[in-house]
């Protein structure tokens, strides 16, 4: 393994913006692949709108980080995040994105 490979598989934070809405969902994609082949953990703390496509991105993202064998996580998710993830899916859905962090 290069110093290289080593940098790019430490873990990774990334902070979501407050407002997940169709406009937030391109950029949030590309955030999220800019960081792909390392652990990644996803701070929800500011959260106050999760919309629908932001959702299909995250749930996209927990699919290829899992096949990828990275685990991602979100940390200290705001009541209005868990709220509306569960309002999409559930608890089943919400524990599924949350993973143990929550």
């Amino acid at each position: 393994m290069t110093a290289a490979d080593a940098a790019s598989a430490s873990p990774a934070r990334l902070s979501l913006v407050p407002n997940l809405d169709l406009q937030a969902a391109e950029p949030l994609r590309a955030e999220l692949m800019a960081l792909r082949g390392r652990p990644l953990t996803i701070d929800a703390a500011e959260v106050n709108r999760l919309g629908g496509l932001c959702l299909q991105v995250l749930m996209s993202a927990r699919k290829i980080w899992s096949e990828d064998g990275h685990p991602l996580t979100v940390d200290q998710p705001s009541s209005a995040f868990s709220e509306q993830l569960a309002g999409f899916g559930g608890p089943e859905l919400n524990s599924h994105l949350e993973g143990a962090t929550s």
